[in-house]
């Protein structure tokens, strides 16, 4: 695919030299209405609002054990030992995440086709969809690593070439998320403002941010003002229940510490109408595994 180089009108600059700012969201953040898939009116109005919408029970018991024991063979599969698509723990060693999943695992390969999720995805973005990205998530209990506050837009955006923030990530848990072992946190209505980082993106940052993102990050005093406008909300809920967000958000998680491990599947959907361009604060994209480029529809 051609990359096309649209630097010049980027709305969201970042990777800035200055003093950061906080500027406003210019495109909307769901792009259907109620009649173009099962979300109703009211919930669409939230998500909106939010920036998040949470749906219970998306996933059997059943299905929750298939899909627990795939991300139990995946960790354990030799061939992908090495592998790129396998980022470790910076300090242990053990898998912290699998990228391109949908790829390596035919039974989330289904997942991404499945009308439950599918249709939402297009739903809310108001298009055919692609993946942008894919990946199951391991937090093993007592040494499971968090993630530091952030925006996937500002990433996507600065590293991958993502023109607007037309995309939407579903995380559908696969273990129970307590409010102790390391449940995601989010900033409901932050997804409206733009915050701008500071610091040029180092050489294939990539490889070091999906251990430990120190790039691409908003400053403490940042996420101070975030907090205090939005406050901060929790992911909690059973195993198959699953968090749909949208792409500028601001969330983050803390380590576990508790015995109880906490994984999910972590699936990107990007609208065709905004396919990835050439980086807007970087030097070269990263890999298709990890910022996908292929913008066929996907279909049934």
């Amino acid at each position: 695919m051609t990359l096309t180089d649209t630097r010049v009108d980027d709305a969201y600059p970042t990777r800035i030299t200055g003093t950061p700012e906080h500027l406003p969201r210019v495109h909307p953040t769901v792009w259907g209405t109620e009649a173009d898939g099962p979300i109703d009116a009211a919930t669409l109005a939230n998500h909106e609002t939010k920036g998040y919408t949470v749906v219970e029970d998306l996933l059997s018991v059943g299905e929750v054990q298939t899909y627990w024991q795939e991300l139990v063979r995946l960790s354990s599969d030799a061939e992908l030992a090495g592998d790129e698509r396998v980022i470790t723990e910076a300090k242990t060693g053990e898998v912290r995440s699998i990228f391109d999943v949908h790829e390596i695992s035919a039974l989330i390969a289904e997942l991404v086709r499945d009308p439950r999720v599918l249709d939402r995805a297009r739903q809310l973005l108001g298009s055919e969809v692609y993946v942008h990205q894919s990946r199951v998530n391991y937090m093993p209990g007592f040494k499971g690593t968090g993630f530091y506050w952030h925006s996937d837009f500002e990433t996507w955006h600065a590293e991958d070439g993502m023109p607007a923030p037309r995309a939407v990530s579903c995380s559908i848990a696969l273990t129970d998320n307590h409010p102790f072992n390391g449940g995601l946190m989010i900033m409901p209505g932050s997804h409206r403002t733009f915050v701008q980082c500071a610091g040029e993106t180092p050489e294939a940052n990539y490889k070091s941010s999906l251990k430990d993102q120190r790039v691409g990050v908003p400053s403490e005093n940042d996420i101070t003002r975030m907090a205090a406008e939005h406050g901060i909300d929790q992911f909690t809920g059973q195993a198959g229940s699953a968090l749909w967000f949208d792409s500028n958000i601001m969330h983050g998680s803390g380590n576990n510490i508790t015995p109880y491990p906490r994984s999910n599947i972590f699936l990107v959907f990007n609208s065709v109408e905004n396919a990835l361009q050439e980086p807007f604060a970087a030097g070269a994209p990263p890999p298709a595994i990890i910022a996908g480029r292929d913008a066929t529809p996907i279909t049934r």
